[in-house]
């Protein structure tokens, strides 16, 4: 797991913690506004990594997306790290699931065929089938991360204030997502959006609300 500062300044009392997908990285991103300092998380071939010391902060805000989710459930189980705002976009604690995650037969298929070409093909399906800039590609570690998240399986349950579930998402079935979050109707909010939904989004509140 690989936490890195996105956005830090001095005398920013609130911070955002962004649990981030698979291979996805932080630039779609970059154009959100918001007084927050930001810490990227990603990398999951292993949930050893502790997170910095945000005591200091007056509003700690946590926002997990795609894979992030299951991570972000297995990271916590056992931790004592507190957020006053946790909101889940486009995944479920069950990452690989035929009825609340992604179907085993689609995921099987995605790790079989991984190669730079597949996955420039996968960012495509992520943003809607734009065509990506091409990105540096580590197979072998990509390959291990999703063989560990695969492994892991489903998270521990842990208390969500708002979850996300976007129409055109391609790579978690929105009907699985419906499913996997059935218990929080009331924190459910829909998008006509992709995977990748954040170009709808302007600034970080409007996620957080």
């Amino acid at each position: 797991m690989q936490p890195r500062w996105l956005k830090r300044t001095n005398g920013a009392r609130r911070v955002i913690v962004f649990f981030g997908g698979w291979a996805i990285g932080p630039a779609p991103l970059a154009h959100l506004t918001g007084p927050e300092d930001l810490l990227f998380v990603d990398d999951y071939r292993d949930l050893d990594t502790d997170l910095p010391d945000l005591s200091g902060y007056d509003h700690r805000a946590l926002i997990a997306f795609s894979f992030g989710i299951s991570a972000f459930g297995h990271w916590h189980a056992g931790r004592t790290a507190a957020f006053d705002r946790r909101v889940a976009i486009n995944g479920s604690l069950a990452p690989i699931d035929a009825r609340t995650g992604i179907p085993p037969r689609t995921f099987q298929r995605t790790l079989d065929g991984l190669t730079p070409t597949s996955f420039q093909s996968f960012l495509a399906l992520c943003s809607g089938d734009e065509a990506p800039p091409p990105q540096t590609f580590d197979l072998p570690a990509r390959r291990a991360e999703l063989i560990a998240t695969s492994a892991r399986g489903r998270a521990p349950a842990c208390p969500w204030d708002r979850i996300w579930i976007c129409s055109a998402d391609r790579i978690f079935p929105p009907a699985n997502l419906e499913r996997a979050w059935q218990d929080q109707l009331d924190r459910i909010r829909r998008l006509d959006a992709p995977h990748l939904p954040f170009a709808h989004f302007q600034s970080w509140q409007e996620i957080l609300a």
